[in-house]
């Protein structure tokens, strides 16, 4: 195994142990505090001369900060001699800003790209792109991990009526994978094509696609403020189907998301969280009678080096 070392940002740190802990590693040491006008120090509490560096840091929470510290973190072990930094992102941070959809619209995804090579990033890791043209808004190797196989999974060993289900996209934009998870099972698909009043609100929704008296799962790569889901399920319900399963990639839940999921109609909802070394990639589902996340699916992806 080559020299690694694992540091830990704000954001996920009992990711980071978990991956230190698979790896029979500590987990680097790293001072992050605030300066009184709110900047944000790092301060690398060991050397990295020459080791391969990963950084494990989400773009959820207090996203800005998150970021800003990622990027610092990464600029400290470069100039610190480390031979190379990887920066693991298991939700990538303005994925939803992707192209310029308005006249005086910015592409954020691909600002972030930039600041992330700036910075010193030699490798990208990230889970499920929001769009997956963001990975050519780099100039480095992105690897763009797919929760695919371990929803394929989860659903076989927890949806005993799989096989009469209709995989269905809350939206347009997430035909393809649910067309694909469809094929591999041998089912039906459906869509719902929804309008947007403005941002996080959905005004309408239609179904293209029949669920009639059948179990419907849908799927979608980020869940906000939960609004179209639970929109998405109780249309789903309305048009004849028996249950509605929810399997999201990257589970933000802002706001009201967790109250909304909790009065809606859902058999199961369930949200994959990410552990890399090398890369692991661990499925966790969230049911409405648990309080806490539990481990269902482990080692789903290897990147051997």
């Amino acid at each position: 195994m080559p020299n690694i070392k694992i540091f830990s940002g704000s954001s996920h740190p009992d990711l980071s142990q978990k991956i230190a802990d698979r790896l029979g590693l500590e987990l680097g040491k790293v001072v992050t505090k605030k300066f009184s006008n709110q900047e944000t120090c790092v301060e690398i509490g060991e050397s990295v001369r020459g080791e391969d560096v990963y950084i494990v840091q989400s773009g959820c929470g207090e996203i800005n900060d998150n970021l800003m510290e990622l990027l610092i973190m990464i600029n400290a072990c470069k100039i610190a001699s480390a031979s190379r930094v990887t920066a693991v992102i298991p939700c990538f941070p303005y994925a939803r800003q992707d192209k310029k959809d308005k006249s005086r619209a910015p592409i954020s995804a691909k600002l972030v790209a930039n600041m992330l090579s700036v910075s010193g990033a030699d490798h990208i890791i990230t889970m499920d792109l929001h769009a997956s043209q963001i990975q050519g808004f780099f100039d480095i190797p992105v690897d763009n991990l797919y929760a695919e196989p371990a929803v394929l999974k989860w659903i076989k060993e927890n949806i005993p009526e799989w096989k009469n289900c209709t995989i269905v996209s809350p939206d347009a934009g997430g035909a393809k994978r649910v067309t694909s998870i469809a094929d591999r099972l041998n089912v039906d698909f459906a869509l719902i094509h929804k309008e947007r009043k403005k941002a996080n609100e959905v005004d309408r929704m239609v179904l293209v696609g029949d669920v009639t008296d059948r179990v419907a799962i849908l799927v979608d790569d980020m869940a906000d403020t939960c609004g179209t889901i639970c929109h998405a399920a109780d249309k789903l319900i309305s048009a004849g189907a028996t249950k509605v399963y929810a399997i999201l990639t990257h589970g933000i839940f802002s706001g009201p998301a967790i109250s909304r999921i909790n009065n809606a109609c859902f058999e199961a909802k369930c949200s994959p969280a990410i552990l890399f070394h090398f890369i692991f990639v661990f499925l966790y589902v969230w049911r409405k009678d648990l309080s806490f996340m539990c481990v269902l699916q482990t080692v789903l992806f290897y990147i051997f080096r």
